[in-house]
């Protein structure tokens, strides 16, 4: 049994080398504010990063999303404004030390970089009743994530930054790139290549928040849970290993030891 189990993982398993390559996208990739060149992205890359994004999963194989490419200079400045507001009246939310350091915080690249897309989610798109959505209505707006994700990752691994703009009203924004009225925006993303991709979120970098233990993260069969055998003791403390093995840069060296 032992040897079947090895045989398929051996079989379904990308080599060494393809499997850093992915893990190295994962933990690399970072959300770009403000270190966006001006410099275009070919249509070829953009098309590759177009395709990943739509074959992320979907809840009854709807496909709800639709990228909106924004190039105009124009509308680019209108989202602009809109973020503006929604970041001052966000600002006022925090107080003391918080709200100073909010200020300071570049949190968008809206004109910096040379696209913005909106990835949007059409909630009417494959009719009343979807197939997996009938007790969990959001499960659509959960895929169309998954999309941006799957975009998000082919771009760091083409070179390319991401910004996502969460600051900003959706309906506004929604009217403001006249989207029909069961279409909803997702994500509004900066895109472009960037000066640098920073070797931690910036919001680590600055102090705003620190990472999470992910040994605290784990639970087992309830929301109390605690390990219930071996095994579950033996994950909880290989996941603490492996987050201190990534804080300090060694995550990776596994595959450099495995022939990758």
């Amino acid at each position: 049994m032992e040897n079947a189990v090895s045989n398929t993982r051996a079989t379904h398993a990308f080599d060494a080398c393809d499997q850093r390559a992915i893990y190295d996208a994962i933990l690399s990739r970072r959300d770009v504010r403000g270190q966006f060149l001006p410099d275009d992205v070919p249509s070829d890359i953009l098309s590759r990063l177009l395709i990943a994004a739509h074959h992320a999963p979907s809840v009854g194989f709807m496909q709800p999303w639709t990228f909106m490419v924004i190039r105009s200079r124009e509308v680019r400045g209108r989202v602009k404004r809109l973020f503006d507001e929604a970041n001052l009246e966000a600002s006022e939310k925090f107080e003391g030390k918080k709200q100073t350091k909010y200020r300071d915080l570049k949190l968008e690249g809206i004109l910096d970089a040379p696209l913005n897309l909106c990835i949007t989610c059409d909630r009417d798109r494959a009719g009343p009743v979807i197939l997996g959505r009938t007790h969990i209505p959001e499960m659509d707006l959960y895929s169309t994530v998954c999309a941006v994700q799957n975009f998000w990752l082919a771009a760091r691994a083409e070179g390319v930054g991401v910004g996502w703009v969460s600051i900003v009203d959706e309906r506004k924004l929604a009217a403001e790139l006249g989207l029909p009225e069961s279409v909803v925006p997702i994500a509004y993303l900066c895109v472009g290549y960037v000066r640098e991709f920073l070797d931690k979120p910036e919001l680590e970098k600055t102090g705003w928040r620190d990472r999470l233990s992910l040994e605290d993260l784990v639970v087992f069969d309830h929301w109390d849970g605690p390990p219930n055998d071996t095994r579950g003791t033996d994950l909880r403390k290989q996941v603490g290993e492996d987050q201190d093995a990534v804080l300090d840069g060694r995550f990776l060296d596994q595959w450099k030891s495995r022939g990758g």
